[in-house]
């Protein structure tokens, strides 16, 4: 009781916009224990430890309020993305590209769980707005893989007929790996699971 007086006090004090990272950490923390029906304007107030006009004055909506989330959550992955694609993509072959890239991304994954399952959690049950979103971050995901793969495949009759494909598979899997990971709880290491699917992939490349 303590604590949310002095969070209520805080955040009297606060405008707006510095209130805001306040309140999205509370909507993360909503979503990943009550997922996208639980996640209302008063539960977020309340882990906030601010009353729900206070929330408001942040954000007009619930939806505006999952799409900054969205937006901020992201940009975790972003970065884990670019950081897992391999520097020189030309060095190398596409099983190594997988199995190094994976096992980053994996773990990246690993160590920020929350930000994996707000990104590809929030489609089910959700307005359209907040599932085109989501639509639009696994797009992006695809899209780098798409081109990691184009830069590092040998010379193949007419890849770009090809790629789409495989880097669809390889985004299915990876997504898959992170569910295994964050919500299933698997006991394999984010290593082991990217070695089993860049041997797949692998196998995928030599029939190109």
């Amino acid at each position: 009781m303590v604590a949310d007086a002095e969070k209520r006090r805080r955040a009297r004090h606060l405008g707006p916009e510095r209130r805001r990272p306040m309140i999205l950490d509370a909507a993360l923390e909503v979503f990943n224990a009550k997922g996208y029906a639980g996640t209302t304007m008063q539960s977020v107030a309340d882990a906030a430890g601010v009353t729900k006009p206070v929330v408001y004055d942040s954000f007009a909506n619930r939806d505006e309020l999952l799409l900054a989330l969205l937006a901020r959550e992201e940009q975790h992955l972003v970065i884990s993305i670019v950081s897992a694609l391999p520097a020189d993509p030309t060095v190398g072959t596409p099983e190594e590209h997988v199995l190094e890239g994976l096992t980053a991304f994996l773990t990246a994954v690993q160590k920020n769980p929350q930000s994996w399952r707000i990104v590809f959690g929030a489609q089910y049950g959700a307005a359209p707005v907040v599932s085109e979103r989501v639509r639009a971050a696994r797009a992006f995901l695809v899209e780098s893989l798409r081109l990691t793969l184009l830069q590092s495949l040998p010379v193949v009759t007419d890849p770009e007929a090809n790629l789409p494909v495989l880097a669809e598979l390889l985004a299915s899997m990876t997504e898959a790996c992170a569910r295994m990971l964050v919500i299933d709880g698997t006991t394999r290491s984010p290593a082991e699971l990217a070695r089993t699917v860049s041997q797949v992939v692998g196998g995928g490349f030599g029939t190109v």
